[in-house]
C-alpha cells in the first residue's frame, strides 16, 4: 500500500462571503463542491480546486460564522505550498496580489529555490514555489489568469512541533513517509503525486483553532486498501476512526505524535457522484443522507458570490 500526496487541506473560516472572494476571485480556484459540514451540517463546507476536483488540489473550508481568529501552534500545519510553473509565475502573483491589497514577501528555502509567502484575510499563510518535476498540473480555468500562471496544486504543508523525532516511527514505519536531507523533513508519495511534510519549531504562543487556521490534512489512499490501512493504523496505536463514508470518499482520522490531525482519504468516488462535472459547485450538493436538511438549510446557509462569473464579464 502507498499514499498518493496530499488528498486536500482542510481550514475554518468565519467568513464564507469572503473566503469564497478570494480562493475563487483572487486565487482562480474552481468552486468545485457547494455542500455541509457532515459532522455539522448547519454549515458550510466549501472545497476549492482544480477544474476536475482533482486530489491533489482541493482546499476546503468549515464556515464557523463569526468566529475567533485563529493562530497556529505546536501541533498544527501553519504553511500550505503551491506549485507554479516559473519565476515570471512568481513575479506575476507578487503583482497580483499587490493589486487586490495583499502583502506578499519573497522567501529563500535553504537553496530549495525562491518562494512567494502571502496570507489569506483571515491570516491562513500559503507559499508559492517554482515545480521542476513531471507530474502533472491540477489547474482550474480562471478568466482573468493567463493559463501559465495558474497554480498547480499542492507541493506540500509545514507544521510546527515541539519534538519532531516523536513522529518519525509512524511516518516511517506505518505510513511510508520518505525522509529528505533534513530530520524534520519528509516526502509522501506513490506513482502518482508526491507532497512534502516539514516541521518547524513552534512559536511560544499556544495555538488556536480558529478562523484563518488549518483543522486537519489528509493524505490519498486507493479505495481498495482503506480497510486495510484503518487496520494498520490500530495496529500502530494511533488510536483511528472506523473508515467514514463521506460519499465523495471515504476517510480515517488519527493524530499523529506531533498533534497534527491527519486524515486518510480514498481517491473516489470522486465529486461527480451527484452532479456532472459542468456543474460541480454552482449548487448546494448534499449526500443522500442529509438530502431531508435542504429546506431548513435553504434559510440557514449565508448566500454566496460567484467570482469567477463576474470576473469574466470584466474581462
Amino acid at each position: 500500500m502507498q499514499l498518493e500526496g496530499i488528498h486536500h487541506i482542510t481550514a475554518i473560516t468565519g467568513d464564507a462571503p469572503a473566503n469564497v472572494e478570494f480562493y475563487v476571485g483572487v486565487l482562480g480556484l474552481r468552486m468545485v463542491k457547494k455542500t455541509v459540514n457532515q459532522d455539522d451540517p448547519t454549515v458550510y463546507h466549501l472545497f476549492y480546486g482544480d477544474e476536475r476536483g482533482d486530489p491533489g488540489a482541493d482546499l476546503t473550508f468549515f464556515e464557523y460564522p463569526g468566529v475567533t481568529k485563529g493562530r497556529a501552534g505546536a501541533g498544527m500545519v501553519h504553511t500550505i505550498g503551491w506549485r507554479v510553473g516559473s519565476a515570471e509565475t512568481l513575479d506575476f502573483w507578487e503583482q497580483r496580489l499587490a493589486g487586490e491589497g495583499v502583502a506578499a514577501e519573497r522567501t529563500e528555502r535553504n537553496g530549495d529555490g525562491e518562494g512567494l509567502t502571502f496570507s489569506d484575510p483571515e491570516g491562513l499563510r500559503h507559499e508559492l514555489t517554482v515545480y521542476e518535476g513531471d507530474q502533472p498540473p491540477l489547474t482550474a480555468s480562471a478568466p482573468d489568469i493567463p493559463d501559465e500562471h495558474l497554480l498547480q496544486g499542492f507541493d506540500g504543508v509545514r507544521a510546527y512541533a515541539d519534538d519532531p523525532a516523536r513522529s518519525a516511527e509512524l511516518l516511517a514505519e506505518t505510513l511510508g513517509f520518505e525522509r529528505t536531507d533534513s530530520e524534520a523533513g519528509w516526502i509522501v508519495g506513490g506513482s502518482r503525486r508526491s507532497s512534502y511534510y516539514v516541521y518547524d519549531a513552534p512559536p511560544a504562543e499556544l495555538g488556536i483553532q480558529g478562523a484563518g487556521s488549518v483543522h486537519h490534512v489528509a493524505f490519498a489512499t486507493y479505495p481498495d486498501d482503506q480497510e486495510a490501512w484503518q487496520r494498520r493504523m490500530v495496529e500502530a496505536g494511533a488510536h483511528a476512526t472506523p473508515v467514514i463514508d463521506r460519499f465523495y470518499f471515504k476517510s480515517i482520522y488519527f493524530r499523529e505524535p506531533s498533534g497534527v490531525l491527519f486524515e486518510l482519504a480514498t481517491m473516489g468516488p470522486g465529486f461527480t457522484a451527484d452532479e456532472p462535472l459542468e456543474e460541480l459547485g454552482r449548487h448546494l450538493s448534499l449526500p443522500p443522507d442529509y438530502e431531508h436538511l435542504r429546506e431548513r438549510l435553504a434559510g440557514v446557509l449565508t448566500p454566496l458570490p460567484d467570482p469567477r462569473t463576474a470576473r469574466a464579464r470584466q474581462v
